[in-house]
Formats: structure tokens, C-alpha cells, sequence
């Protein structure tokens, strides 16, 4: 199925704590738009994609897997060092005291992860826009969070996640394409 290297896709740096930006890094953890969502929205759709992109799903899906890895490893650093005093003036006293450091797959706001996130239509040419639109906002909320912290070493690693989000919308747009051929050609659907 998976080789797995214990290694983080791109080197995760912080430069100080800041759990305040940790909460908000939260988002992508288990927020709507998040690497769980995508990762889980793309194993599921692989089941009713035609075969010729199945792979892509697979691809793109199990390096959503990765990208929720190195946000975790964010929150990590970012918190790991925090006081109690800390977490609670950032917002995540809460998630203390359900928790303690531990992350919990839900939203920046605290709104606990649902499979309502998991898009699934069935039909290949709406899931994969679907997916063009999920990694459209996840690049947008990487952009904003970059805008969100000073931390230059951090912003390096959210922008390499920023630029994955790109190349996944690029690679679903070709997949699109290509079905829309298929389809016109009458090999499928």
C-alpha cells in the first residue's frame, strides 16, 4: 500500500511559540477545508472515478495525509513550550483541558470535525470540480495564514503547502479534461 518514511514532506521550522498562531493553524488541521477532509474526500471518490485517474486520487490523497502531519508538527512546536496562562489567553484553554497538548481534529473556531466535510457525488466531472474548489480554498486559507504570523520560518513551510495546494488544482483540472474527452469519446458515462 504505502512505503512511509519517517520524515515530514517539507522541514517544519517555528521560530518562537505562538499558540495563538497554533489555534489558527488548527483550521487545517480538522476545519472544513482542511488536509483531513481532502485526504478523506479523495480516498472515498476513488471508488466511483474511472480507472485512468484513480491514481491521481491516490496520489494526491495520501500527500494530504502528509500535509496533515506537518500541520500537527506546527501546532506542536508552535504550543510545546506555551504555559497553561498562554494557551488560554490564545483561545485554547479548552482544548487543555479536553486534551491537554494532544490535537483534536476540529475547526480553528473549536467546531469538531464531521464526515459532512466529505463530498461525494458519484459523478466524476462534479467530484473533481468539487476537489478543484477544496484545493482552491485551501490555498487561499495557507495564504492567509501566512499573512498571519511574522515567523519566516513558518511561513516558509506554509508556503510550500500554499504551492501543493496549486499543483493539486492544476492535476484535477487536467483530470477533468480528460474525462470530459472520455466522455465525449463515449468510453465512459
Amino acid at each position: 500500500m504505502w512505503v512511509y518514511e519517517k520524515k515530514l514532506q517539507y522541514p517544519v521550522r517555528v521560530s518562537k511559540c505562538d499558540p495563538r498562531m497554533a489555534k489558527y493553524l488548527i483550521e487545517q488541521y480538522g476545519g472544513s477545508d482542511g488536509e483531513l477532509a481532502a485526504a478523506l474526500r479523495y480516498m472515498n471518490q476513488r471508488y466511483t472515478i474511472p480507472d485512468n485517474v484513480i491514481g491521481l486520487l491516490t496520489d494526491i490523497a495520501t500527500e494530504e495525509f502528509g500535509h496533515l502531519e506537518m500541520i500537527a508538527t506546527m501546532v506542536y512546536k508552535l504550543t510545546k513550550d506555551a504555559t497553561v496562562d498562554q494557551l488560554k489567553a490564545a483561545g485554547l484553554g479548552e482544548s487543555y483541558v479536553n486534551h491537554n497538548r494532544a490535537l483534536f481534529y476540529n475547526s480553528a473556531s473549536g467546531v469538531p470535525f464531521t464526515a459532512t466535510y466529505i463530498a461525494a457525488k458519484g459523478d466524476p466531472i462534479a467530484d473533481l470540480y468539487e476537489d478543484i474548489a477544496a484545493e482552491e480554498k485551501a490555498r487561499a486559507s495557507y495564504q492567509w495564514l501566512i499573512d498571519m504570523t511574522d515567523d519566516v520560518d513558518l511561513q516558509d513551510s506554509l508556503k510550500f503547502l500554499r504551492e501543493r495546494e496549486i499543483v493539486h488544482s492544476l492535476r484535477f483540472r487536467e483530470a477533468v479534461e480528460i474525462l470530459k474527452g472520455d466522455r465525449d469519446r463515449q468510453k465512459i458515462f
